[in-house]
């Protein structure tokens, strides 16, 4: 076996890898049909490798040709697909099967013409670079713009670009007077051993934007809270963490929400009566915050809201605002009858302060709330930072 055979050999067992790879990943991934797009484009264009070899030491070298160079596009196309699932540039089917189609009938105009010739080797090329430099388009023109993205892109229009280099080098070196000598030649094994080693930097950072995924939704889902879908307390820390990397000068507001006597409900219509609850305040929250505003489940029947750049007399009309909303929440397996209030209390996270301290003043204002009679909001006022907050009555 010759390097350029052992190349090809090596570039088969790459391509089943990843497939292989990308098949599992796909099974976790929320890019699910990127993925098997993924696993089958490196599946077909491993079929490329054994048409090589069939090519050199089989008496049909015309049909294994013809059939590496449709694999090979295949497999690319293929790609071009996945990529466009996760990065929000489909491809057209139809389009996508008339290229495929026309490109292997280049493939059988060109055949016969003489090898290593600028006439055969760059219409050879060119619908392979056509195919990645599409995908690096579609890359760089969706609205991802992480790092993994930018550097997928750069790889795969380095990648386009390199099969015009490898149609230069064909006719500078030469690709052998027919395609059975292809294999013997020293163009091939550079050609196999460039496209090993962008298959490999290709595969591992597809892999890496579905594997980054993964991991991003199991910690979105370690922060959240599978009863009110709203983030539990890590998740609420955290964003409220986020929001002040963007703001850190600003003053924001933070609100804490506790549903009124819930030990009651749940001894009266059972634990399911008061999840019921717990889900319905939960959806008021999520649909009256404003898109920049955190807001968690912080303990059992305990809701918080961040409000980033926000004053804390704001906050107090948000919070009457909540309370009102509150009282009219309708629980369909409870009795008309029945009603939900809550208790607020409203805090400053001024500048130079932490979030431990506006929900320790948070928390003052709350319990105020709750020993006023309940159903009402309490604004706490920091009058200096070492002065602990005073509770003002919001009417």
């Amino acid at each position: 076996m010759n390097g350029a055979a052992f190349f090809l050999a090596v570039n088969f067992i790459i391509a089943i890898s990843f497939s292989l790879v990308f098949a599992v990943v796909s099974t976790r991934s929320r890019s699910r049909s990127a993925a098997l797009w993924f696993a089958a484009g490196f599946a077909v264009a491993s079929l490329s490798a054994l048409c090589e070899l069939l090519v050199a030491y089989t008496d049909i070298p015309k049909f294994w040709a013809i059939g590496a160079f449709a694999t090979v596009l295949a497999g690319m196309i293929l790609l071009r697909g996945g990529i466009g699932e996760l990065y929000g540039r489909k491809i057209d089917l139809r389009k996508a099967v008339g290229f495929l189609l026309a490109g292997i009938f280049l493939d059988m105009l060109i055949y016969d013409l003489p090898r290593g010739t600028a006439l055969h080797a760059f219409p050879y090329q060119t619908p392979f670079a056509f195919v990645i430099l599409t995908s690096a388009a579609a890359v760089f023109s969706s609205t991802r713009r992480l790092t993994i993205d930018r550097a997928l892109g750069c790889l795969l229009l380095v990648t386009g670009l390199h099969f015009f280099a490898k149609a230069g080098l064909a006719v500078v070196a030469g690709a052998g007077t027919t395609a059975k000598d292809y294999i013997h030649t020293n163009y091939a094994l550079i050609s196999q051993s460039a496209t090993a080693v962008l298959m490999v930097a290709v595969g591992l950072t597809l892999l890496s934007v579905l594997v980054l995924e993964i991991m991003a939704d199991e910690r979105s889902n370690s922060e959240k809270d599978s009863l009110s879908g709203l983030a539990n307390r890590r998740g609420f820390e955290n964003g409220v963490k986020a929001a002040l990397t963007f703001a850190p000068n600003d003053r924001h507001a933070l609100i804490l929400c506790d549903l009124d006597r819930f030990k009651k409900i749940n001894d009266t219509y059972g634990h399911h009566g008061g999840d019921l609850v717990i889900q319905a305040f939960g959806d008021l929250l999520r649909a009256s915050a404003a898109k920049s505003a955190v807001v968690g489940r912080v303990g059992g029947e305990e809701f918080a809201v961040f409000m980033p750049s926000t004053t804390p007399e704001m906050a107090a009309l948000f919070a009457q605002a909540l309370r009102g909303g509150t009282m009219g929440i309708a629980v369909s397996a409870l009795p008309s009858s029945f009603t939900v209030t809550a208790s607020f209390g409203v805090a400053e996270l001024a500048p130079g302060n932490d979030l431990a301290s506006a929900m320790r003043d948070a928390d003052s204002a709350l319990y105020e709330a709750k020993r006023s009679g309940r159903n009402c909001v309490k604004q706490a006022r920091r009058q200096g930072v070492l002065e602990s907050a005073a509770i003002k009555a919001v009417k």
